[in-house]
């Protein structure tokens, strides 16, 4: 729903020459309850100077005595504020920005002289005269003049820049660059998933295998375990005791002694 162009102003109009409701101004003005009462109750932090809507052609005298005569009914606008549209022109650029642009236009005229004169000044936003002295090495701050990309420097998007190097490299018989590493990727990341996918695979061929074997009653071989892991076994306790060994008996004497 469209709302009025100034919406405080025409709310606190309608407060004084109207006997609409809070509710019914907030609606049509697009603001809280509480402004609107705070407008009323003259507690809003500014002071505001009543904008008639009916002058600016929003609303009609009609519709106004309609939502008068029934608090439910919710008032609807004529037109909404037109809006701006920025004229046909050079590209905008914000201020903080405009003097990094001599160093994009020379990266520019160094990297992809395919690129016309008119599309340099479309893409970054500035003049023939200026690229044309950059060029011929007479603009005035030549000697400050560094190439630099005007992706990394934001005056334009990688999109854009890449768009308009393959228009021109296409009128100009020329083909256009590749990306190498992104192919590369690619291809590395279509590999790794169709490995992924045949380790998936295998491993759900040995579970349904190790299912039927199960079902089938047949237990797997176990595997045999490693000399010297296994723990020795423990003589029985009905077996007889071994004899020490000759002298055995006399070390023992001596020991206890």
């Amino acid at each position: 729903m469209a709302h009025p162009l100034m919406p405080h102003a025409t709310a606190s109009w309608l407060v004084d020459n109207t006997a609409l409701s809070f509710e019914q101004i907030a609606e049509f003005c697009g603001l809280h309850i509480l402004e609107v009462q705070a407008i009323a109750d003259d507690t809003a932090a500014t002071k505001l100077t009543g904008r008639d809507p009916i002058a600016a052609h929003e609303v009609t005298m009609d519709e106004i005595e309609k939502g008068q005569a029934d608090p439910e009914y919710r008032l609807e606008m004529l037109k909404g504020p037109e809006q701006v549209r920025r004229t046909k022109g050079p590209r905008y650029t914000p201020v903080s920005k405009r003097q990094d642009k001599p160093d994009g236009i020379a990266w520019l005229l160094r990297n992809h002289p395919e690129i016309s004169d008119a599309q340099i000044g479309k893409l970054i936003g500035t003049t023939r005269n200026t690229i044309n002295a950059i060029r011929d090495r007479t603009h005035w701050n030549i000697a400050e003049i560094t190439p630099k990309d005007p992706v990394t420097l934001g005056l334009c998007s990688q999109r854009e820049l890449d768009a308009v190097v393959a228009k021109a490299a296409k009128k100009a018989g020329i083909e256009a660059p590749k990306d190498e590493t992104i192919e590369g990727d690619r291809e590395a990341l279509i590999e790794e998933l169709r490995n992924e996918r045949r380790v998936a695979a295998a491993e759900a061929e040995a579970a349904l295998a190790a299912e039927a074997a199960e079902a089938a009653g047949e237990a797997a071989p176990e595997a045999e375990p490693e000399a010297g892991s296994a723990w020795p076994e423990l003589p029985a306790e009905d077996a007889p005791a071994k004899p020490l060994p000759e002298g055995a008996e006399e070390l023992f004497k001596k020991k206890d002694e």
